[in-house]
């Protein structure tokens, strides 16, 4: 019986196997490509252009500096990295990743370790270093959910818990065209690797 196809071509001519990803097929253009045009929040958001996981990226690796300003640059590129599966497999909202199960899981554990692998970092990056990652994830779920996706205050600090002033003072949301994002996320991603 024949197996089902399970690559995707990429625009840079890589065949990428979704269920069997390789560091050798992932360039950091499809990932800034593909992240830049998925909308996260399901693009219920306000504005003129999607919220896009892109955007989302370069906001959680901020907000990680912020709140590890000694991390070293390889933990800042997993940041910046910490949704980069969503390029190929798309953004879904937390409520809807719980329902779907562990294969979810599954699949997007082996493309984070196929593109950590590829930038140099470890398949799987130190438990404390995850968990500051998720913290920094958080903040801008809250920041998201209040400037754009149409959330209370009060309803966000229920859902994401309430934030400390320092860390999200003068942060705002910015939700610009995909090209624009695209290029940011590629240079930064850059910047990142020249330091480690």
């Amino acid at each position: 019986m024949k197996q089902p196809r399970a690559w995707q071509r990429m625009l840079s001519g890589r065949r990428l196997d979704l269920l069997d990803p390789t560091p050798v097929d992932i360039e950091v253009e499809d990932i800034a490509h593909g992240l830049a045009f998925v909308a996260r929040w399901n693009g219920q958001t306000r504005g003129e252009y999607p919220y896009s996981v892109a955007e989302h990226s370069m906001l959680v690796e901020a907000l990680f500096e912020r709140m590890v300003p000694s991390a070293p640059a390889k933990w800042r590129l997993a940041a910046l990295l910490h949704d980069a599966p969503e390029y190929v497999i798309g953004d879904m909202i937390s409520p809807v990743k719980a329902a779907v199960g562990p294969g979810y899981e599954e699949l997007d554990s082996r493309l984070t370790g196929a593109i950590h692998l590829r930038f140099g970092l470890p398949a799987q990056i130190p438990a404390a270093v995850k968990k500051q990652i998720k913290a920094a994830d958080t903040v801008s779920a809250w920041l998201e959910a209040t400037q754009i996706a149409g959330f209370s205050v009060a309803e966000a600090n229920r859902i994401f818990g309430r934030q400390k002033p320092e860390v999200i003072d003068g942060l705002q949301v910015a939700l610009r065209a995909p090209v624009t994002v695209r290029a940011d996320f590629a240079a930064r991603t850059a910047a990142l690797l020249a330091q480690i």
